[in-house]
């Protein structure tokens, strides 16, 4: 993968479309290099994740091309790789594992980020009543020492419909329930880069298979 790490080195100096165009080549085998760590990745999880169906990699690996309509950054290219792997692919509303390479920060991660207000919704309720077995997973030494981080982002104050004096009230104002532990740029080249990233989503399929019950009626 170090070859992928030289091309989105490059591509965050070199941001616009004529330097893009003149290293297509380099891109395409960038993301061919992505694509077959996604399909590897996708075949080890259903090992221990029966809920992850035979998914194309092109289908949860996102498109490097920025959408600059809306926004004061005009740059038209991202300059990382990252895949979503869960039932639906990138797009899929479940809970799932996703990887990230940028020479700036790479991680492997996942869970449920941002989830629309519906899917959020059905997320606090379930953790409302099995908030103890859900905090004794993500608080777990390993899962710690895998994933010292969740995504910070919260309520000020407790969500609309529960009181604040609820027991899992801290937990239940998380606006994500999402996990990252990170990957340095040697780790990324290294030949045991698989078996590391397989080995950090195994910790989190229990917390994913939470979410994903709460998930289940949706």
């Amino acid at each position: 993968m170090e070859k992928v790490l030289d091309f989105l080195t490059d591509l965050s100096v070199n941001n616009n479309r004529e330097w893009f165009q003149a290293n297509k080549k380099r891109y395409d085998e960038s993301r061919e290099k992505v694509l077959f760590l996604t399909e590897v990745l996708i075949n080890e999880i259903r090992k221990f994740d029966s809920t992850i169906p035979v998914l194309p990699p092109k289908d949860c690996v996102f498109r490097i091309f920025r959408d600059v309509r809306f926004s004061k950054d005009k740059r038209p290219y991202k300059t990382n790789f990252g895949a979503y792997i869960t039932k639906g692919g990138r797009k899929g509303m479940y809970a799932g594992y996703y990887f990230h390479i940028d020479p700036a920060g790479s991680f492997a991660g996942g869970g449920v980020y941002m989830p629309p207000a519906e899917q959020l919704r059905a997320i606090r309720n379930y953790l409302a009543i099995n908030g103890a077995e859900f905090l004794e997973l993500i608080e777990s030494k390993n899962f710690k020492k895998t994933f010292p981080e969740m995504y910070e982002d919260k309520l000020k104050t407790a969500p609309k419909g529960f009181p604040k004096d609820h027991e899992f009230i801290d937990l239940l104002r998380y606006k994500s329930f999402a996990f990252s532990g990170g990957i340095n740029n040697s780790q990324i080249s290294s030949d045991k880069l698989i078996e590391n990233i397989v080995n950090s989503f195994k910790q989190l399929q229990p917390v994913n298979a939470m979410l994903n019950d709460a998930l289940a009626d949706m």
